[in-house]
């Protein structure tokens, strides 16, 4: 009898309950934050009377913020050995938190409140993001990150719409929407202490990057540093989405239909982030990272020059494509080139590089705005993404997860 084993096709690993579970409570919590930010430009601008620099101000000093803490959670959860407490906590005090911004009667409080959000997310963001590559085989890093990011994309479907829904059919003031908020805030935390489970030791790390002896001092390998210089780089040009919204105001999009748009982009991003992630999984990370950033620039050039109300909806449509090919693809090549021990300190260093660009391009970004004029800012941003296509071309690796067996 002939030996047919050699023909039969490998089976694709699962994604595993933690996997499942996390991007379910990224589910509930994206519902939950999406109720309220796509409408806090309206809300800061039109209630509370900021303007462009000012939103600016408070978008990128949340993110500056959150930033920092990614750093220490992450590198403590690897000292912990234990992830999952200081998930809990993250998502806990956003949870808490988040919705008093119905309360705020000054842009000062809404600043405090966000800082306060994005405390919470600092402080679960690396840990999460570890426990993840704890949780599965390198050879489906790509599906697992996309997989995420599609349920927190799928939340940010459902909130806009849930807040569209209360504005549009029962006549509920701001305020109130951003309360309601709470609801699916706490489902989350009560999905993520019952469903997900620890994950003390990670697996056998057989990636190339993997070290012979695992030790907590084993130095990040400089090709790290140099793909994270090129993030950097990249987040400079990438300002906040409150600017995207605010444009499309601009561009006539009416209030009500700031959160269906809202969705929309969160619709092509849940679609466009598993199939992205998987297909980094086989072509490796850096063809998506360099046509992904490609197609940002095009998306900015875009809406510097719309005229009309349909091309926002069209362009928005291609931002969430971008997404797609680059946020699970980013956290899957951390994953690649850091051994297992540091993972938690890796995706700190990350998140925080991330961050760091967050003020001044939100800054440089509402700057140019107010000065030159919308057109003038979203240049800015293109020719920045378009820097960092080239620069990740450059230092990024062909390939670094294994080919998976035929």
């Amino acid at each position: 009898m002939k030996d047919t084993t050699a023909r039969m096709p490998a089976v694709r690993p699962r994604l595993g309950r933690n996997v499942v579970a996390l991007a379910a409570v990224s589910f509930l919590t994206d519902a939950s934050s999406e109720m309220i930010y796509p409408l806090l430009p309206l809300f800061l601008t039109g209630v509370l009377g900021a303007g462009a620099t000012a939103l600016g101000a408070i978008e990128g000093a949340a993110e500056s913020t959150a930033a920092f803490l990614k750093l220490g959670s992450g590198w403590w959860s690897d000292r912990l050995r234990r992830r999952k407490p200081l998930v809990v906590l993250g998502y806990a005090l956003a949870t808490a938190l988040r919705p008093l911004v119905g309360l705020a009667r000054a842009p000062a409080q809404v600043l405090a409140i966000r800082l306060g959000d994005r405390v919470g997310k600092g402080i679960r963001t690396s840990p999460r993001d570890a426990l993840i590559a704890d949780s599965i085989p390198p050879e489906v890093r790509g599906r697992a990150f996309g997989f995420q990011r599609a349920g927190d994309h799928a939340g940010a479907v459902v909130g806009p719409l849930v807040a569209f829904a209360l504005l549009s059919w029962t006549g509920m003031p701001l305020r109130e929407v951003f309360l309601w908020a709470a609801v699916p805030g706490v489902l989350s935390v009560l999905l993520l202490v019952v469903a997900v489970r620890e994950t003390p030791r990670a697996p056998v790390d057989r990636s190339p990057a993997a070290p012979a002896a695992a030790d907590f001092r084993v130095p990040l390998p400089r090709r790290f540093w140099a793909v994270l210089a090129v993030v950097l780089l990249f987040a400079l040009g990438n300002s906040s989405d409150a600017f995207l919204l605010l444009r499309a105001a601009q561009l006539g999009v009416a209030a009500p239909l700031i959160p269906v748009l809202w969705a929309l982009l969160h619709a092509v991003k849940a679609l466009a982030s598993t199939p992205g992630g998987a297909l980094s999984d086989r072509l490796g990370r850096k063809p998506l990272l360099v046509a992904g950033w490609g197609l940002y620039a095009l998306v900015y050039l875009g809406l510097g020059a719309a005229r009309a109300e349909w091309q926002v909806w069209a362009l928005f449509a291609a931002y969430g494509v971008h997404f797609g090919l680059t946020e699970g693809v980013e956290k899957a090549l951390v994953a690649d080139l850091v051994p297992a021990v540091r993972r938690g300190t890796a995706f700190g260093w990350y998140n925080l590089t991330v961050g760091l660009g967050a003020l001044p391009a939100a800054l440089l970004f509402g700057f140019v705005w107010d000065r030159a004029g919308a057109p003038a800012a979203f240049g800015l941003g293109a020719a920045l993404a378009l820097a960092a296509a080239a620069g990740i071309a450059a230092v990024a690796p062909r390939r670094v997860v294994p080919v998976r067996p035929l």
